[in-house]
């Protein structure tokens, strides 16, 4: 339905968030008899493919909404074909008057090959299974008081596999190398009441999550030649738990949220997490805001207790934490045009940094360890026009001054994107999109970058009926043959075309 993206720590909403969070709402249940949805078919090259539809609408009281899509791929690069099916459902029940009760149950299976990387003389590809299902239910306690509870449960399937290529590095070409396959099964609880009065819009909720990881590697010939068992396997587990609360007070044109979470876990403890972000609307067209929070991230399983190749779980790892300073303002009191500015600087401690070697004797396996800090300090700046003649135009542009304590110089990114925008509001529209970036990388990585990416997006609607509208579509990737990777087994794909049609009802 929508992606809302919050930059920066949201731990005291979130838990571990440490840089930000994309939070994906799913479409809702449908409120009509009358079915509604969308059919959509797309063809490109590389024999790609990508058919979906979905439908909502009521089934006596019961809302439903039903996707399910299939894509395919011989590979925009060699090496690189995939296939992936995936269903989705979500159901609303009405038990009385103020309570719902909802069910979303989900199924995918993308089987890739990630590619042949040369440097390694290897070729890796993957095959994995999810399964998530949860409950919950609404209930509205009084005008001013809400409540959701819900229960959710998540089952994933993986098997990564790498063979050799045949190089010279490793043994003949084809030879099984390794294959890693884990069985994670996560089963949670999320519980939350929303009250609102008067200047008020408080929350308080608790959040409970268990999980656990069956992991077991084959090692190939070569691998137990050099003393790789044929065979290992671990089962690491966690055992999560946390406490919010969070309250936006709105006075005049201020809007104040103060907020704190505090979350523990079996593997590293605990973490206290505050927040607190001011708003100030100054006259109808512009606002300035402020906030400061801090976060933490924690590091996977395998990095403390499952290991992997080569890898020597470290049970002592911390979790990285920030301290988080945020500041902007954006406006449209200039005709036509809406203007965003945002100053940052986040202050990492407890950096995660992979140390080869670093296990010790007797095997000297790699090892994550926590090493210094990172501060990050930079801005990004926003504009977009409003439409004139059907055309439309927005830009913005990031930049980061990177130091940390185990380098000696600091590193400078940055980023452009701009956008125009044709659209008649009847029958076609228009999208070409641009994005640089600069990562400041070593000569070690073999990067590639400092060109533009362009995609063209255009859409004709050719039948608009009453019941129906049916629309062609053709996109254009990577125009003009730009270069954006940061290793050189990792190529973007060069330009790519795809088109197709999309059919709603």
């Amino acid at each position: 339905d929508r992606i809302e993206i919050i930059k920066g720590p949201a731990s005291s909403a979130w838990g571990s968030s440490l840089g930000g969070v994309i939070n994906i709402l799913t479409k809702s249940a449908g409120k009509t008899e009358r079915p509604a949805g969308t059919v959509k078919v797309s063809y490109g090259e590389g024999r790609t493919w990508d058919a979906s539809a979905q439908v909502s609408g009521l089934a006596g009281p019961v809302g439903y909404y039903l996707y399910a899509g299939r894509r395919e791929s011989d590979g925009l690069r060699s090496s690189r074909e995939f296939v992936s099916s995936s269903l989705f459902s979500k159901f609303s029940v009405p038990v009385a008057e103020d309570v719902d009760l909802g069910l979303t149950i989900g199924v995918s299976n993308p089987k890739n090959k990630l590619g042949d990387f040369p440097s390694g003389d290897a070729t890796v590809s993957s095959d994995d299974r999810s399964f998530f299902t949860a409950a919950s239910l609404n209930v509205s306690l009084s005008p001013d008081l809400d409540m959701n509870l819900s229960v959710h449960r998540v089952e994933q399937n993986f098997t990564l596999k790498t063979d050799t290529l045949g190089l010279g590095i490793l043994p003949p070409a084809q030879e099984f190398f390794l294959e890693n396959t884990g069985d994670e099964r996560t089963t949670g609880a999320r519980g939350k009441l929303v009250w609102t009065r008067g200047i008020h819009t408080a929350v308080l909720g608790i959040d409970a999550d268990q999980g656990t990881l069956d992991q077991t590697l084959q090692a190939g010939p070569f691998l137990q030649m050099i003393g790789v068992p044929p065979t290992s396997a671990g089962r690491p587990a966690i055992t999560k738990w946390a406490v919010y609360a969070n309250d936006t007070i709105v006075i005049d044109r201020w809007s104040v949220t103060p907020g704190i979470r505090y979350d523990y876990n079996s593997i590293i403890g605990s973490f206290v997490s505050p927040s607190l972000g001011v708003t100030c609307r100054l006259g109808e067209n512009s606002l300035v805001r402020a906030s400061v929070a801090r976060g933490f991230t924690l590091p996977p399983l395998s990095w403390t207790s499952a290991g992997g190749l080569f890898l020597e779980p470290n049970p002592a790892l911390k979790q990285e934490s920030i301290w988080s300073y945020q500041a902007g303002a954006e406006s449209s009191a200039i005709p036509y045009l809406w203007v965003k500015g945002t100053v940052f600087y986040h202050d990492l401690d407890h950096e995660i940094i992979g140390k080869r070697g670093g296990a010790g004797p007797p095997d000297y396996n790699d090892l994550f360890v926590n090493k210094g800090g990172i501060r990050r300090q930079g801005l990004e700046l926003e504009a977009e026009t409003v439409s004139f003649h059907n055309l439309s135009a927005a830009a913005g542009f990031a930049y980061v001054r990177i130091k940390s304590s185990n380098e000696m110089e600091s590193r400078d990114r940055y980023a452009y994107n701009v956008k125009v925008k044709y659209d008649d509001r009847k029958s076609f529209q228009a999208h070409l999109f641009g994005h640089y970036i600069w990562w400041d990388l070593d000569a070690g990585y073999q990067a590639e970058y400092g060109d533009w990416i362009w995609d063209l997006n255009l859409a004709w609607k050719i039948v608009a009926a009453k019941q129906y509208d049916a629309g062609l579509f053709l996109t254009a990737h990577n125009l003009l043959n730009g270069n954006q990777y940061t290793f050189v087994d990792d190529k973007n794909p060069e330009r790519w075309i795809e088109a197709g049609i999309k059919i709603t009802f």
